[in-house]
């Protein structure tokens, strides 16, 4: 026991000069030895996936979680992680990680979004091509001891035309491999700009319908949405070319699998190359196993050694920055900011956010620029935080759950949408404001806010040039309106039947008599059929339902 180090009670330990850095599910080796040679850092790896009643414990010292898909950081793992500061996950998802738990206490999430691009686009390939030229049954087949070469004739891939669901990082890089082999290349995404899609040399397409009755390949490359869910169906198949052959490597849930199965039952679809699934693994029971013409892969879009090394690097030095210097990058939940500059642009972020996800529902899907302006008090704020905090808003219908505040300007650049900063000191009626306005061709959208009172209440002041007070939470109901006696209560009197309640009202006109707009505050959404009865008034027009 002599030579047991102490030290006094209210000195240091030991444990204080170290950073706990546990790492709970395999990442490559060279992101494991960058976090092994800093002294700082004492690195704890485990061997195998922890149930969370055994990771508990583990996790009591840690400063720092990195993790792949399997761990969960569940709000129960957080609460018992006391010190730590920062959970990295090496690859671009963040569904096993509990981010507003995190975020409440003040632990930063961080992600890898850009390792695995080429890995999925290269494997989109190979599925493509293994569907042209049916290589997997042919392998099966000589397996078998067999030599039968006719049943397995192909098609090539010059000359044909291959439709892309989804302009983003990857499926960008899907299109400059086919173009290579010599296809026409049809894309939809109704958030990529003309520019940017004349850059990338792709036919874009005004409507998913044209791409489908083109190609003779359909691949995915889309984030899941409301809007993506379930997209391709059975009404979809039945727009598309007969013997057309689709690709899903992006996400599962996008393509419908029993109506995929039904049109490849009946050769309206003649083959498929799936590498995600609507439940991962598929259950034991899963027809699509059973037809020859499905190639399917256990989800290898990030399965290579480069993309796992890439991601596992990247999380590395992102946590050792972090930890080190306080730099953040790739973060998800936090803007980079000092505490007290942070607590005085909250309510902005905000604000921001809900200003750029009502512009996301009123303005066209394809846009060339949006400019944001900051008056008042606002413009000495540090604009970039807000400002991303307003194309994260705009955007999460183009890029779904992967939009943050880190990756936002890189996904409005790769959409060809121009992003304009103002500041102006133009005199109004509030001490600090913010306007966003988005251009799609000739047209213009619009809408400011303010914060207001003592707890910094956010609120919608104007809306495409016209005054209005708007609470921006839950649904809200928008439409324009002859100023005429009577219709307030006739709305009202129609929510009413229609058992839906109305929690505030904002309206707004030009003049006595003229065109008016009116802005309620819905406790919930209301049905379709309450939309159309007010849609057949001649003095209504743009009604809408959006939902912040």
């Amino acid at each position: 026991m002599g030579n047991l180090l102490t030290f006094p009670e209210g000195l240091p330990t030991l444990r204080d000069y170290f950073m706990n850095v546990l790492v709970c599910d395999p990442i490559s080796p060279k992101g494991i030895a960058l976090l092994q040679k800093r002294p700082e850092f004492t690195v704890t790896v485990l061997k195998q996936k922890m149930p969370e009643a055994d990771l508990l414990p583990l996790v009591k010292d840690a400063q720092a979680i990195v993790v792949r898909s399997e761990t969960k950081i569940t709000r129960k793992v957080i609460d018992a992680a006391p010190a730590l500061r920062v959970v990295g996950r090496a690859g671009v998802g963040v569904d096993n990680v509990d981010v507003e738990a995190a975020t409440q206490r003040g632990i930063v999430v961080m992600n890898t979004p850009g390792g695995n691009t080429i890995s999925t686009a290269e494997l989109t390939f190979s599925m493509l091509m293994a569907l042209a030229r049916k290589i997997p049954q042919a392998h099966l087949s000589m397996k078998e001891g067999k030599w039968n070469r006719k049943e397995f004739q192909g098609t090539e891939l010059y000359n044909k035309t291959l439709g892309i669901l989804g302009m983003g990082r990857i499926g960008s890089e899907v299109a400059k491999r086919a173009l290579a082999f010599g296809m026409k290349v049809v894309a939809y995404d109704p958030y990529l700009s003309l520019a940017r899609a004349k850059a990338l040399q792709v036919d874009l397409k005004e409507r998913v319908e044209d791409v489908y009755h083109e190609a003779d390949f359909i691949t995915v490359h889309m984030p899941m949405t409301e809007e993506t869910k379930g997209m391709v169906n059975a009404a979809a198949f039945a727009r598309m070319k007969k013997g057309v052959r689709v690709l899903n490597c992006a996400r599962g849930g996008i393509i419908n699998e029993a109506d995929l199965y039904a049109a490849l039952v009946s050769g309206a679809v003649g083959g498929a190359g799936l590498d995600v699934y609507e439940t991962e693994p598929p259950p034991a029971v899963f027809p699509l196993r059973s037809l020859p013409q499905v190639v399917m892969t256990p989800h290898l879009g990030a399965s290579t050694e480069e993309a796992q090394e890439n991601v596992g690097i990247e999380v590395a030095e992102a946590i050792t920055d972090y930890l080190l210097t306080g730099a953040v990058r790739n973060a998800v939940n936090l803007p980079s900011l000092d505490a007290q500059t942070f607590a005085a642009v909250k309510p902005f972020l905000t604000l921001g956010e809900k200003l750029g996800r009502l512009l996301a529902q009123l303005a066209p899907k394809r846009n060339d620029r949006i400019d944001i302006t900051y008056g008042g008090k606002a413009q000495q704020w540090p604009t970039d935080p807000i400002t991303r905090a307003v194309l994260k808003g705009f955007l999460e219908m183009a890029g779904g759950k992967e939009v943050n505040q880190v990756n936002v300007r890189a996904l409005a650049a790769s959409l060809g949408l121009q992003v304009q900063e103002i500041k102006s000191s133009e005199e109004t009626d509030f001490n600090e404001w913010l306007h966003v306005a988005v251009f799609s061709g000739d047209q213009r959208f619009s809408v400011g806010g303010s914060v207001f009172g003592a707890r910094s209440l956010p609120r919608i002041v104007r809306l495409n040039g016209q005054p209005v007070e708007i609470v921006p939470e839950g649904v809200l109901f928008l439409m324009n309106n002859k100023d005429r006696p009577g219709i307030v209560g006739y709305i009202g009197t129609l929510m009413g039947r229609h058992n839906v309640n109305i929690a505030s009202m904002s309206l707004g006109r030009d003049k006595a008599g003229g065109r008016a707009l009116s802005v309620l505050n819905l406790d919930s959404v209301p049905p379709r059929e309450l939309l159309e009865e007010i849609g057949k008034d001649p003095d209504i027009s743009n009604v809408r339902v959006v939902s912040l």
